[in-house]
């Protein structure tokens, strides 16, 4: 950096230092020194990974070569790392070329990054590349099964490498990436990047999660392992993760509404599940909560969700609203079938029989569902406080399909 610098202008170093990323990052942000083959950047919301992923390959591709950006959808790849506010095409430098049919960005001196999604790991066998940059690694569905087919594609250049910018969460793939000997590590907290958020974005997480887990994970980028005491561990539901699954013979959407609306609201649990087989076994397919939302909104999301799914019943709670959580959804869902529930039983005892079902593999998940899953994690555990409005959901869903609806009848050829 000061070799170059030191060739300009005054004006042009000015100019020069205004966008030279080496004074301005945080030393969280910049490659670590040593021999490292991985470098994993955790950090929390806001706190400058994506622009220090793209900086990253930035720099490597100013001296040419072909590189891979993974992230957990090819959405978040194209929007996030590629076309977002810090992303790579919005650096203050040569803007590469996005030619979306080949997926792929083009600089001038031949550079190339192409875009993958972490939801399809065989679309990496094949390729080869100098270097690749995995963004929020936590959230993929596949990430060991994504990191395996792309170490064979790590095959370019005198010393390829991977940097992996993710809010961090306890998953085995994370565990393993760090534990290795040539995996170089830094964190950042939210409050490090202050300056470059909006005035009101900090406060508002503080307020939201202060003293919790989530503030820890989400805000100051700290590894938060398993709650003692929680229903569920984190290994054992990415080791029930399915991408695929018998036909469903039943499908419900779940619907935990809230007691109110607005920023303070807690959130409207809508979790949808399949059933299949004797014994019968369960399949989580989509959660769609959302918060702070009017009625008509939130039952209009799950009737669009029951939809898509070609679901057999909405199935609501009713213990907040009874009838008036009915006639919402029968407005927004003519066509579906509604069915109360009441909780005549706490809440660690309605989800008790449904973890003994995860206990015995009959439950699956169809991909990642860190949300839900984080909330399954910590529910129970020490210091649990919130309220478990993706989990009750998820409880009524499983209720339905395991424990309350009688199996289909079976033909047995005698």
């Amino acid at each position: 950096m000061l070799a170059r610098l030191m060739k300009c202008s005054r004006r042009s170093l000015l100019k020069a230092l205004k966008i030279e990323w080496a004074f301005w990052a945080n030393e969280e942000q910049l490659p670590p020194e040593g021999a490292w083959r991985a470098w994993v950047f955790l950090g929390g919301r806001g706190a400058g990974k994506t622009r220090a992923g793209a900086e990253w390959i930035a720099g490597l591709a100013r001296r040419g070569g072909r590189f891979a950006l993974i992230g957990p959808t090819f959405h978040d790849v194209r929007e996030v790392m590629v076309g977002g506010p810090s992303g790579l095409r919005a650096l203050p430098y040569e803007r590469p070329l996005y030619e979306a049919s080949r997926k792929r960005l083009v600089w001038a001196n031949g550079a190339e990054a192409f875009c993958f999604s972490a939801e399809d790991p065989e679309s990496l066998r094949g390729p080869q590349f100098d270097a690749a940059w995995a963004d929020e690694f936590c959230f993929w569905s596949y990430p060991e099964e994504t990191l395996q087919v792309l170490a064979h594609g790590l095959r370019l250049g005198a010393s390829p490498r991977l940097m992996v910018t993710t809010t961090p969460r306890p998953t085995r793939a994370l565990k393993h990436l760090l534990a290795r000997p040539d995996t170089a590590l830094t964190r950042a907290k939210t409050w490090d990047n202050r300056a470059n958020l909006a005035p009101d974005f900090i406060d508002a997480l503080t307020e939201r999660w202060d003293g919790s887990s989530r503030q820890r994970q989400e805000l100051l980028g700290a590894l938060i392992e398993d709650a003692a005491g929680a229903l569920w561990r984190r290994a054992d539901l990415e080791a029930l993760r399915a991408p695929t699954h018998p036909a469903l013979e039943r499908i419900v959407v779940a619907v935990d509404p809230p007691a109110s609306q607005g920023p303070r609201a807690a959130q409207c649990g809508i979790v949808a599940a399949g059933s299949y087989g004797v014994p019968r076994c369960a399949v989580v397919l989509a959660d769609a909560s959302v918060q702070g939302v009017a009625p008509q909104d939130w039952a209009a999301r799950a009737a669009a969700l029951a939809r898509s799914l070609k679901a057999h019943a909405i199935v609501a709670e009713g213990n907040n609203g009874g009838e008036m959580v009915r006639a919402v959804l029968k407005a927004a869902a003519p066509d579906i079938p509604v069915r109360l529930v009441r909780a005549s039983e706490g809440k660690r005892a309605r989800a008790e029989p449904i973890a003994a079902y995860y206990a015995q593999g009959r439950v699956t998940h169809a991909g990642a569902l860190a949300a839900l899953e984080d909330e399954m994690c910590a529910f129970g555990g020490e210091g649990f406080s919130a309220s478990p409005d993706r989990l009750d959901a998820l409880v009524w869903a499983l209720t339905d399909l395991l424990v309350a609806a009688p199996a289909p009848p079976q033909v047995r050829v005698l």
